[in-house]
């Protein structure tokens, strides 16, 4: 079971479609392993393989993800609530998808002027704060890859449009332990991001956003401090 969803993990780092020896690299399984696993998860339609002989994650996924998402956005709900306390602005919680960022769910701000992404929406991940502390955990390389196939395009005057600069805005993401987006997704939107942690890896990220003004005006230190903490203890609820 381990080895299987070694594989499973292999292909979702490489945005979902990779081949042999990329599955072989990502797992450090050998070849008669992985062909072994593989037979295993094409016959239940949790992989499929394309006409190029790369391998990619199957249908059968998207029922057990649907599902999952679903169960996690729920149990998220009183953290989000917690957040809002916190901030006074909207909270969401989103996770990495492949190459997108998707909002599995939110809670709003109780102010008349106030912030929301729609849950279900997807949307690139170097322009948001969401987008940049799940791409934090990954190496350079494995950003340079994400990036590469998804492109940068400019969303606002701020959005950060090349790698060199993406880079150093993660290399700062890790150092601080949160993200922000200071209206490069959304002029006149910032946000603050923090993440969910398995341990090493960060499964899921949750955010504040608000009019620019308004978030400006929190201690943002204060602000993230609170957050991880949130997130911390949602982690704990997950099990993880």
């Amino acid at each position: 079971m381990d080895r299987a969803l070694d594989v499973l993990e292999a292909l979702a780092e490489r945005g979902g479609e990779a081949g042999l020896s990329e599955i072989a690299a990502g797992t450090g399984l050998p070849y008669g392993t992985i062909h072994r696993l593989l037979r295993t998860l094409l016959g239940r339609g949790y992989v499929r393989q394309e006409s190029d002989r790369r391998y990619a994650l199957g249908g059968a996924l998207v029922r057990l993800g649907g599902v999952a998402e679903r169960m996690v956005g729920t149990r998220a709900q009183p953290y989000l609530s917690r957040m809002v306390e916190l901030s006074g602005e909207t909270a969401n919680l989103a996770v990495l998808e492949g190459d997108f960022v998707v909002y599995v769910a939110q809670v709003q701000s109780p102010r008349r002027l106030r912030m929301f992404a729609e849950v279900g929406r997807r949307v690139l991940p170097h322009s948001t704060a969401v987008g940049k502390i799940l791409m934090a955990c990954r190496t350079d390389g494995e950003v340079a890859s994400l990036v590469g196939r998804t492109g940068m395009p400019r969303r606002t005057t701020g959005t950060i449009t090349d790698l060199p600069g993406m880079l150093a805005e993660l290399e700062r993401v890790r150092r601080q332990g949160y993200a922000v987006d200071l209206g490069e997704e959304e002029s006149g939107v910032h946000c603050l991001a923090v993440g969910v942690r398995d341990g090493g890896r960060m499964i899921a990220a949750m955010s504040v956003s608000g009019p620019a003004e308004r978030i400006g005006a929190l201690d943002r230190e204060e602000l993230a401090r609170g957050m991880r903490k949130i997130a911390d203890d949602f982690a704990s609820e997950l099990g993880l």
